[in-house]
């Protein structure tokens, strides 16, 4: 029978990735080296956080039998497309519950799911925050058969210990550790795993999201006081920004060559810092 520790439950792909260099003169100013662990490159569709967040869940899906796998998202979710990619790869119906009406034609994202034969189901904003209730799960099983529920953004225990594990093959050689925060599984995984010396900075992509220090602490089974979330880089909710940060990643892209993608919305930034600056 397959076990979530049986390899042959752990199928989705995936590619070892390389660490790479951002310059920049703000860089030198603050007298820091800034680094990016390219987990955008670890998989074509299931990539960055999400593979490590799916895997351990995909094992249980495996070891619990199921055919199906149903999850929730808003219309531009990464976890959705990650979700619909790696259920067509390992043989997986599969259903994304969108928050919101259905507009057509589809945004990328959401044609995406679809081509890969993820099944759109689209509730009100008001039903979509009652997803984790069990009525509301009743009623989707009801609707839908059994199925294995994979919360939004993937976050659950088992995904943050994939998200661990990923942390450990970081290695030691810096002092911050830094990436976007959604639902908080990926920064709680990234606590765990790695050394309490080290300081990790999460940048919630949400507005008002000071919910997330009590989310993410549920994950923790201690008091680590070497993290903390900085709320001052949303620029006025998900998906937004501003024209110097549209200006960096553009020289960023010029600088390398167009090696990095546009955003890095999935990638692991490490910053090696040599003073306090950015404490």
């Amino acid at each position: 029978m397959c076990t979530l520790q049986d390899t042959s439950c752990q199928m989705l792909r995936y590619t070892p990735t390389p660490t790479q260099e951002l310059h920049d003169a703000v860089f030198d100013k603050a007298g820091v080296r800034v680094l990016v662990k390219r987990e955008d490159l670890n998989h074509p569709y299931v990539s960055g956080n999400k593979w490590w967040k799916l895997k351990y869940n995909l094992a249980e899906a495996r070891v619990q039998r199921k055919k199906t796998l149903l999850t929730f998202g808003g219309a531009y979710s990464n976890h959705i497309y990650a979700t619909a990619a790696a259920a067509r790869e390992l043989g997986f119906e599969s259903i994304g519950i969108i928050r919101g009406e259905e507009t057509c034609p589809l945004n990328p994202t959401l044609a995406f799911a679809k081509s890969r034969g993820m099944r759109l189901h689209y509730i009100s904003r008001v039903a979509y925050r009652r997803k984790q209730e069990n009525e509301v799960i009743d009623q989707l099983r009801n609707q839908f058969g059994d199925f294995y529920l994979i919360p939004e953004g993937g976050t659950n225990d088992l995904a943050v210990n994939g998200v661990e594990e990923f942390a450990g093959t970081l290695g030691n050689d810096f002092d911050y550790l830094c990436c976007a925060v959604g639902t908080g599984g990926t920064l709680a995984g990234l606590i765990k795993g790695v050394s309490n010396a080290k300081h990790i900075i999460g940048f919630p992509v949400l507005r008002g999201a000071e919910f997330l220090i009590d989310d993410i602490g549920k994950h923790l089974e201690t008091v680590d006081s070497n993290w903390k979330l900085n709320f001052d880089y949303h620029f006025g909710g998900y998906a937004k920004s501003t024209s110097a940060l549209q200006e960096f990643i553009k020289n960023q892209r010029k600088e390398n060559r167009g090696q990095f993608s546009l955003i890095y919305p999935i990638g692991i930034l490490t910053t090696s810092a040599t003073n306090d600056k950015i404490r």
